[in-house]
């Protein structure tokens, strides 16, 4: 795990040498084990280190193939890198590293970009080809890794967060307006788009091909959400062989995300999620484990307290535990290094922030999570309510007379309680896109102006579409509801916040956080049986992956989500905390 920079001039062009070392210094809590520089005509590559596999020197980057033609700098971690060596070496490949990175490189050097469909893993990567004069540029299907990129009227920069490329001086800070709307309808900014207008995300299981200082060719090599969409029903298989297949898939993976050089620990929290995780680790007999959970005084003896069931799963698989309690004191005292920290604006991430301190704290540099079991087993309580909604608001509208009520009863909510989305109730519960928006959203499309600025909410949207929003970061849905669901949240909540967030409030600590429920095998392994991921049989299918069962209680226990008291502790009611939290964030954005 660690950070990249990247510069390819244009023909003529120079290398911006005190820029680029000021966008690779921003990194240095993403790698501080080790900093590598590597330099051609016009062309310039930045790595810094967190040291998981091969912790020797040799293993550092950028890294040159054997036969010198190309240098990668890479981020992230490939799985199934052992088993891809053996394959290489069979074929007579010889290697100098135990590392993941050269065998990645050697990979390309013998099959080019067509090797993407063998890699297990989460990555983003950089690969100069000094003969050819072009960069090759890659993304993880679920965009787990992040990677950004800006133009400028000398060349092309990649790097690792966005606050690199603007540590850099070269790239303009002036806003992005889809990027920046996102952000206030949302809580995170969708991809491809920034809070800057000439920064741009490489989209999520995407390439690039940057030739004469600029990006040439983009491509999709893979579609998460394409595994949503092709998904079938086959009614006619047994329970039984379900649960076996997904109990083998998620096996799978969950031992693949254990490969590591140094110990591997577990946030664990009260769900199923990280549970499962914590069980099938012990199973595994995995060596000095240990779980790290978060707790909260103002959830004291509240459902919202993740400490007890957590405690409940430690004590069952006799695991060493740790409860690290954050209040509000530490969370005024660590504020600005968290505004800091965040490389794009989130309403969230403050509690991967918090994990990923106590997770430092107990000397652990890889840590694996329960993120993305929701998304992939239906475990949000709006999958089962949404899909009602919407057919309850479809059956309604055959009478004026209802939906003329129903607009009226919408703009009474929306009175009484203070938010406008309540406006929107009829229109929008007639789409499930339009639901989801309505369940998910903080603010509306007509708020905007007063927060953005006329000009930029006119750039933003001349007249706002729901479904058309949610299908431009989604891509086509499928007919059938919960599916349609799965792909939207895999797609965007989970890709814009959820693992971004992961991403630099780990990596603030230089933690490398493990996603075993986001990973694009098995999602292939599943899909057969997505169709059977209906809300509480999806998480029970996922429990039953264990030889030895979660405590019952656990089992039972009510969805909360893993959430932090920030409006507690900004001393504002729920509403009213939530909206100033997202307006310090933005303010944060403005003033860097």
């Amino acid at each position: 795990m660690c950070g990249l920079v990247c510069w390819f001039a244009r023909e003529g062009g120079h290398v911006p040498l005190p820029s680029l070392t000021a966008a690779l210094a921003r990194l240095r809590r993403r790698g501080p084990d080790a900093e590598g520089l590597w330099t051609d005509a016009g062309v310039w590559l930045g790595h810094r280190r967190l040291a998981i596999l091969d912790l020797d020197e040799r293993a550092s980057q950028p890294m040159q193939s054997r036969c010198g033609r190309y240098v990668i700098v890479f981020n992230g971690e490939i799985y199934n890198f052992r088993k891809l060596r053996r394959d290489m070496e069979a074929r007579g490949v010889g290697f100098s590293t135990e590392s993941d990175t050269e065998v990645l490189l050697s990979l390309f050097v013998a099959e080019g970009e067509a090797m993407l469909t063998k890699l297990h893993g989460m990555f983003a990567m950089v690969v100069w080809d000094r003969v050819a004069r072009r960069a090759f540029a890659a993304r993880d299907p679920y965009g787990i890794k992040p990677l950004y990129f800006a133009e400028t009227a000398d060349g092309v920069l990649f790097g690792s967060q966005v606050k690199a490329l603007l540590a850099t001086g070269l790239v303009s800070r002036a806003p992005c307006a889809r990027g920046q709307a996102g952000f206030w309808m949302l809580g995170s900014v969708p991809e491809p788009y920034t809070w800057f207008r000439d920064i741009h995300a490489l989209p999520a299981g995407q390439t690039a091909w940057v030739e004469e200082g600029r990006v040439q060719r983009k491509s999709q090599w893979f579609d998460v959400g394409a595994a949503w969409r092709e998904a079938k029903a086959d009614s006619v298989q047994p329970r039984a062989v379900v649960s076996a297949g997904i109990q083998q898939a998620v096996r799978e993976s969950v031992r693949r995300h254990l490969v590591s050089d140094v110990p591997v620990g577990v946030l664990l929290s009260g769900g199923v999620d990280s549970g499962c995780i914590a069980g099938l680790m012990a199973e595994f007999g995995v060596k000095d484990m240990e779980c790290v959970t978060l707790a909260f005084d103002e959830y004291s003896g509240r459902v919202s307290d993740e400490t007890p069931m957590a405690s409940a799963v430690a004590r069952h698989y006799g695991l060493r535990h740790t409860v690290r309690r954050v209040g509000r004191a530490e969370f005024v005292a660590d504020l600005p290094r968290i505004l800091d920290a965040m490389d794009q604006p989130s309403v969230d991430g403050v509690n991967t922030w918090f994990a990923a301190k106590a997770v430092a704290e107990r000397s652990l540099k890889v840590v694996v999570s329960g993120a993305g079991g929701d998304e992939l087993f239906q475990g949000y309580p709006y999958f089962r309510t949404l899909p009602r909604l919407v057919a309850t608001s479809r059956m309604l509208s055959r009478s004026q007379c209802l939906v003329a009520m129903i607009a009226m009863a919408g703009s009474w909510q929306a009175r009484r309680s203070g938010n406008p989305r309540w406006c929107h109730l009829e229109a929008w519960t007639r789409t499930i896109e339009g639901a989801w928006w309505l369940r998910k959203s903080i603010r509306t499309p007509e708020e905007l102006p007063s927060l953005m600025g006329e000009d930029l909410a006119r750039e933003a949207f001349i007249e706002f579409d729901v479904v058309a929003e949610v299908r431009r970061m989604a891509g086509p849905l499928p007919s059938d509801p919960l599916l349609a669901l799965g792909q939207i949240d895999s797609t965007t909540y989970l890709r814009n916040q959820l693992l971004r967030d992961s991403d630099w409030a780990s990596m603030d600590y230089s933690v490398e956080l493990r996603t075993p429920l986001v990973d694009a095998e098995l999602l292939r392994n599943i899909q057969p049986w997505l169709t059977f991921m209906r809300p509480h049989s999806g998480k029970a299918l996922l429990a039953g992956s264990l030889t030895r069962s979660l405590p019952p209680r656990v089992l039972r226990r009510r969805k909360t989500g893993f959430c932090i008291p920030v409006t507690a502790w900004l001393g504002r009611g729920t509403r009213a905390g939530r909206q100033e939290w997202q307006s310090r964030v933005a303010g944060s954005f403005v003033c860097a």
